[in-house]
């Protein structure tokens, strides 16, 4: 820093000093003022808690009287498998071949009730996903939907009710502490386990969104695991705007979308003050696009191997520019004199 940027700073920092004393007389007359003003800002307070508590009370009302509970029903429940088996299944098979991987964490260490949480950019995110999960987990799974774009109507908040057994959910954030997942509490408390897709929107772009923390808070809550789903290449088939799904162009004939399903590890329920650490390693199982952290650290001595080979190349050139030159012997192979020399003993 130079002198003259020196001195300004010093003269900026005096300014401020005298112009902070300055004000010390003016706060010293305004603090009978605030003082009376405590009380006041405590009935503020108290006023909106109870505004709130009042709220949550509403939320919990409205969202329960939008769920559509007897689309758990035993003969809903047979309806949704047979339309997913039998009509949905065969018509994304048109558009999509998925493969799926992971999936011996439900026979190997998971126990139900569990959060499934999705990276999420198409409609068709939800019928891969449910498809992709065991049939015994799939009819104890629901699907938390947007209440603001399904439950508008109430022949939308049927079907879809219908076809993936959901549940409405607030997606603007902040209404996890006022009663709006009262209902989803209870679900969890029959044993139903939970898809939740925590960016709360497609993305339009197929990339990783902002990623919100309400399915960290709820598995806190209900001291349930989370379990990280990552999804690709149903934005390709459907992205967002795009009404029906179309299959990949090609030079002949058109084929099937690749999509894959991973299934992560489990991550344990933790505090709800911590819930911002659970998602961020949720959010990293999507960037490394779900494969084990084991994988990238078998890759990483790749790189160091290829680099050392790289060196000792290099060395061994070094070495034969230096040595003396020799007529070469087509008889005799070159290692036969190293291997004489150390067959014989020393004398």
């Amino acid at each position: 820093m130079g002198d003259g940027r020196l001195n300004r700073a010093i003269e900026l920092g005096k300014a401020r000093t005298t112009e902070i004393k300055g004000r010390v007389p003016e706060l010293k007359e305004r603090m009978p003022e605030l003082k009376e003003r405590v009380p006041e800002l405590g009935n503020e307070l108290r006023t909106r808690g109870t505004e709130l508590r009042t709220r949550g009370g509403e939320l919990a009302r409205q969202y329960a009287k939008m769920d559509v509970s007897w689309a758990r029903y035993g003969y809903a429940r047979a309806l949704r498998e047979g339309l997913l088996s039998g009509v949905l299944g065969p018509m994304t098979d048109y558009y999509l071949r998925r493969s799926t991987t992971g999936r011996e964490i439900f026979d190997e260490r998971l126990t139900p009730p569990v959060i499934f949480v999705a990276n999420h950019s198409s409609h068709l995110d939800t019928p891969t996903i449910l498809r992709a999960i065991p049939r015994k987990w799939r009819n104890r799974t629901a699907v938390a939907a947007a209440a603001d774009y399904f439950y508008t109507k109430r022949w939308t908040a049927n079907g879809v009710a219908l076809l993936f057994n959901t549940v409405p959910l607030g997606r603007n954030g902040g209404g996890l502490g006022n009663g709006a997942t009262d209902h989803v509490d209870r679900l969890i408390g029959e044993r139903w386990n939970l898809l939740m897709f925590p960016e709360g929107t497609r993305s339009r772009d197929g990339e990783i969104g902002k990623v919100r923390s309400g399915a960290a808070v709820i598995a806190a809550r209900n001291g349930i695991e989370i379990v990280p789903i990552y999804v690709s290449g149903t934005h390709d088939a459907m992205p967002p705007g795009q009404n029906w799904p179309k299959r990949k162009a090609a030079r002949f004939l058109s084929r099937r979308h690749k999509v894959q399903v991973r299934f992560g590890d489990p991550i344990a329920p933790r505090d709800e003050s911590l819930r911002r650490e659970v998602m961020e390693e949720v959010r990293a199982f999507w960037d490394r696009k779900g494969l084990p952290v084991e994988s990238q650290r078998r890759a990483a001595p790749v790189e160091h191997d290829v680099l050392l080979i790289h060196r000792t190349l290099q060395a061994y050139e070094a070495a034969l520019a230096h040595r003396p030159t020799r007529r070469f012997d087509p008889v005799a192979p070159v290692v036969a004199e190293s291997f004489q020399d150390r067959a014989t003993p020393a004398a």
